[in-house]
């Protein structure tokens, strides 16, 4: 119980919510909405469905069964490393074209309570199976890589929603853990931003599903920090119909620069929105 009450982020209890409300989503889909183009750039929304049983199905062999099939190759660089996971999904969404979108979702059903029932077994503070690159992290403890878990499904959702204009997943219990983890990306956004000890910068999610957060620049690095302070050096208000876009690379910087407010130093402020908190 101690474990679970210092969980930075908590999210292994929504993984069946979202499952739920994915699985009532897709059952309530006509059969020309299954092929809806979505903001996933090549990915309708049946490709987006399929994307997610694949996430279901990695990790139940990886992580539970310990298979990992052919081996990876060694990547020199984050971009190999996306190019390699951009190759893995096409591939996939390919093979899955011939599934149909029934037993698709009987298949995400099956798989979604399984992987739960997996991630439950983690110790939250033991070393995940893999890393959260997009935190520039080269080990990552398992409750982040949960949260991280947690904002695939969560986007991957949210993406299908708006292509067949169903309500967003815009709720404080469902919202906040998603943008929350994402958050986690800043720092790392930053590190080449050149700044004096003490500079901060505040980003603030609008309306009452959002909320703050700040990184400071210390001797060591940009940090995270849990203190407010009152004259951050700039500050970036977005709401969250923009951020859930704008930091999974769904919109560039530029596109959202005339939906965001910034105040104070508007060229440190505008770093944050080159933040992406996905493999990409």
């Amino acid at each position: 119980m101690t474990l679970q009450k210092n969980i930075p982020v908590k999210t292994l209890h929504l993984f069946p919510v979202l499952d739920n409300l994915l699985i009532e989503l897709l059952t309530s889909l006509k059969n020309e909405e299954w092929n809806l183009p979505t903001i996933a750039k090549l990915w309708s929304v049946k490709d987006i469905a399929s994307h997610l049983l694949d996430g279901n199905i990695r990790t139940l062999s990886f992580s539970r069964d310990h298979y990992f099939g052919e081996k990876s190759p060694d990547f020199n660089s984050y971009a190999e490393l996306v190019a390699y996971l951009n190759h893995l999904n096409a591939s996939w969404t390919l093979a899955t074209k011939r599934l149909s979108p029934k037993l698709l979702t009987e298949f995400l059903a099956v798989t979604g309570k399984q992987y739960f029932e997996h991630l439950q077994t983690l110790d939250p503070f033991g070393i995940s199976i893999f890393s959260v690159a997009w935190a520039g992290q080269d080990k990552s403890e398992n409750w982040f890589h949960i949260a991280r878990e947690y904002t695939e499904k969560f986007i991957h959702q949210q993406q299908i929603r708006e292509a067949v204009n169903k309500p967003a997943l815009f709720t404080r219990q469902l919202f906040y853990p998603f943008i929350n983890t994402f958050m986690f990306g800043l720092p790392h956004t930053y590190r080449n931003v050149a700044a004096d000890t003490g500079t901060t910068i505040t980003i603030k999610v609008l309306t009452d599903i959002g909320g703050e957060w700040s990184i400071t620049k210390t001797e060591t690095g940009w940090q995270i920090t849990e203190t407010k302070t009152a004259s951050p050096v700039s500050t970036v208000y977005i709401n969250p119909g923009i951020a859930w876009k704008l930091f999974s690379k769904g919109i560039a910087p530029e596109q959202a620069l005339s939906e965001v407010k910034i105040s104070g130093d508007r060229k440190m402020g505008e770093v944050s929105l080159e933040m992406v908190s996905v493999m990409a």
